[in-house]
Formats: structure tokens, sequence, C-alpha cells
């Protein structure tokens, strides 16, 4: 499983989950089911979207912008706080038309209705930034490096989870919305299986 991926979905098991379970009115459970099948979601759309010269200089303005990483110092503290404009101005960037149904996907595999997935997204994508941020300042990333740095992401968490990797990409790229919802429900007992394995 990719070093990023591992390393937020650490950060945000255990009480991180049980304070956005609380904020949202969720079960905890649900809750980290949303939370480890929307990280890999969400790089992979950061991932997509980086694609192009533009792309790649739009996130890497934003992370040295606004997501330096510091938001994982006291994640519990920003938890706190609850959904933000922040979150869903990047919800918005990243998923752009895809957002509902990547809820309703995800809300169908999890057991929760679109509105709570919203909720939780809204959380828990700065955070997903903020770790991004923290790599590219770490490693002294540039655009360039940071789309190779997750395209690596990308390329280990194939390896690792083939299942989801194509259900997460089919999702990002469908136009029938409807149809890989219901795959993504048929598919999610197995799917979620091996994300959660061993991880809480």
């Amino acid at each position: 499983m990719s070093s990023l991926f591992e390393t937020l979905l650490a950060t945000l098991g255990g009480d991180a989950t049980r304070e956005i379970s609380r904020k949202v009115g969720a079960d905890e459970g649900a809750t980290f089911q949303v939370i480890s099948a929307a990280l890999p979601m969400l790089l992979g759309a950061m991932t997509k979207n980086s694609g192009s010269s533009d792309g790649a200089s739009a996130l890497a303005g934003a992370l040295d912008r606004d997501h330096d990483g510091s938001v994982l110092d006291d994640v519990i503290g920003f938890l706190g706080k609850g959904p933000s404009q922040d979150g869903e101005g990047i919800l918005n960037h990243v998923l752009g038309g895809k957002k509902p149904a990547v809820e309703q996907g995800l809300g169908k595999m999890a057991g929760l209705d679109a509105g709570s997935v919203g909720k939780i997204l809204t959380i828990v994508a700065p955070l997903i930034m903020g770790g991004l941020g923290r790599e590219k300042r770490s490693q002294g990333l540039d655009a360039s490096g940071l789309v190779n740095m997750l395209g690596r992401e990308k390329e280990d968490f194939g390896k690792a989870q083939p299942q989801a990797m194509g259900l997460i990409g089919n999702l990002l790229d469908t136009d029938d919305d409807g149809q890989v919802i219901d795959d993504i429900f048929k598919m999610g007992g197995d799917l979620l299986g091996g994300l959660l394995s061993g991880k809480k």
C-alpha cells in the first residue's frame, strides 16, 4: 500500500474517525469505510487532474499557498471545527461534476446517505491536501516532482488493490454513473475488505 495512503489512513483512524462520525451523526464503522475508500478516490482524482502542466502547477500552487501540512499537527483540533468552505472548494475543484456520483457510490458501499458522505468528504479533503503539502515540502518537490510522486502512489495502490483502483477509475471517468455505482455496491464488501484489512 502506498506510503501516503497509509499515513493518511492512520492519521484519520481511531480518535479522528470517532470525532468525524460524531460531527456527521454517522456510525463510526461506516464513517471509517467512507474515509478509507475516499482517500484513494481523491488522490486518484488529484493525480488525474494534475496530468496537464497547468493542472500540476495549479495543484502545486494551492499546496504552497494554503496547505503546508500544519493542519496535521492538530487533527482533532481541526476536526472540532466541522465541515469547512475550504473542504467544499477542494471537492468541487477535484471532483467537479463527478462529486454527486462519488458521494452516492461511497454511500452505497458504506450504507450511508449521500449527504452524510458529502459531509465526511468535506471534512477530510483539507487533511488530504495537508498530507500532500507536507510530502511536497519535506521532499522539496516542484510541480513535476509532485506529479511523479502522485503517479507512484497510484501505481503502488493499483498493485496492492487492483480491484479498488479499477472501480475508482471507472467512477471518476464514467458518464453513466448509475451503472458504476451499482457495480461498486455489488463489489463493496470485497473492496472494503481489501482496503481495511489490518488497518483499523
